[in-house]
């Protein structure tokens, strides 16, 4: 036997457990179904959880902006109806006051608000007003009057609410000092005779609440 011939594998199992030893990174499996068999690489279940969590987390927050939207939405429209009810009240008062003024002796304004329900004056009452009406803004019937100069009378009334009101403009001429109000309180439904002018308005005066 010549020098250069290369030596027979004395141990060809040492190779066997090398490649045993590193198995692919991939693992293949075929298709269930496929006749070719074709082999196709498994995908990670951990990776799919973790895009499932991620997918889950972007909807639960685009549906918290949403519905965060939808409530701001929601209370504004709800305001503004209270809103215009108010004003619609606040007028029924106004007129009843000034229906009670001008029907009766000597131009008095009432004493409470109970008396446009129930006008005593005369021998068959009156009804000026088919009841106290509550304050659609904060639900009760106790309103802020504006009283006579002399505390004799109510020459008008407003709510009691510190809330500002969304409505800044666009009042109508009744309304017109309405505009850019802090708060409910300014929105005064206030009678005074047009014989009495601005002066009897100018010496209204607010009781503490």
């Amino acid at each position: 036997m010549s020098g250069t011939e290369p030596k027979p594998i004395s141990n060809p199992a040492f190779f066997a457990r090398r490649v045993l030893k590193c198995p692919p990174k991939v693992q293949l499996r075929s298709e269930a179904g496929s006749k070719n068999k074709a082999l196709t690489p498994l995908v990670s279940r951990h990776g799919q959880r973790g895009f499932t969590y991620l997918g889950l987390m972007i909807i639960v927050a685009v549906m918290g902006m949403a519905l965060a939207a939808f409530g701001t939405i929601y209370s504004q429209s709800a305001q503004r109806d209270k809103e215009a009810e108010l004003l619609f009240v606040g007028e029924q008062f106004r007129d009843a006051i000034a229906h009670y003024y001008k029907t009766g002796p000597g131009g008095q304004y009432p004493k409470k608000l109970e008396d446009l329900v129930e006008d005593k004056r005369f021998p068959m009452p009156v009804r000026h007003l088919r009841r106290v009406y509550r304050d659609p803004i904060t639900g009760s019937t106790q309103w802020g009057v504006v009283e006579t100069p002399d505390k004799a009378g109510i020459m008008g009334v407003f709510s009691r609410s510190e809330d500002k009101p969304i409505k800044q403009g666009n009042f109508s001429a009744r309304q017109a000092d309405f505009d850019a109000a802090e708060s409910y309180t300014k929105w005064t439904f206030v009678y005074t005779p047009t014989t009495a002018g601005q002066t009897a308005n100018q010496g209204a005066t607010r009781p503490a609440r």
